[in-house]
C-alpha cells in the first residue's frame, strides 16, 4: 500500500468516529427538541452535515485509491447512514489498515511472494 493509499484510508478513520457521534446527538437532540424547550437542531445539524460531506469526499476518495470492490464501498456508504455505523466502519478500516502493514512487512522481509 503507497502512501496516499494509507492517508486517504487514515482521514476516513479519523472522520468516520465523529460523523457517528454527531449523528447520535442530532438524533438527542431531535427528542429534546420535541420534549423540551431545548432547540439544538441547528447547530448539531450543521455539525453533522459537515461531517457527513467530509466522510462521504474521504469515502469517495478512498474508493478511487484502494480500488475496493462496489460492493466494499457501498458497505462503507450504507455504514455512514447508520446510527452506530461510523464506529463499525472505524473498526473495519483499522483491521484492513494493519493488514496492510502486515502484508507490506512481509513483502519487504521476503515471506512473502505478492
Amino acid at each position: 500500500m503507497d502512501i496516499k493509499t494509507a492517508s486517504s484510508l487514515h482521514r476516513l478513520r479519523l472522520v468516520s468516529t465523529p460523523e457517528a457521534v454527531s449523528f447520535l446527538l442530532l438524533l438527542v437532540c431531535s427528542v429534546l427538541k420535541r420534549t423540551t424547550e431545548f432547540n439544538a437542531v441547528p447547530v448539531m445539524g450543521a455539525v453533522h452535515g459537515l461531517l457527513f460531506v467530509l466522510y462521504v469526499l474521504f469515502w469517495l476518495d478512498a474508493w478511487n485509491r484502494t480500488k475496493w470492490s462496489f460492493g466494499t464501498a457501498a458497505l462503507y456508504f450504507v455504514l455512514s447512514v447508520l446510527p452506530f455505523g461510523g464506529f463499525v466502519a472505524e473498526r473495519k478500516l483499522k483491521r484492513e489498515a494493519e493488514a496492510a502493514v502486515i502484508a507490506t512487512r512481509a513483502r519487504r522481509e521476503g515471506v512473502v511472494q505478492a
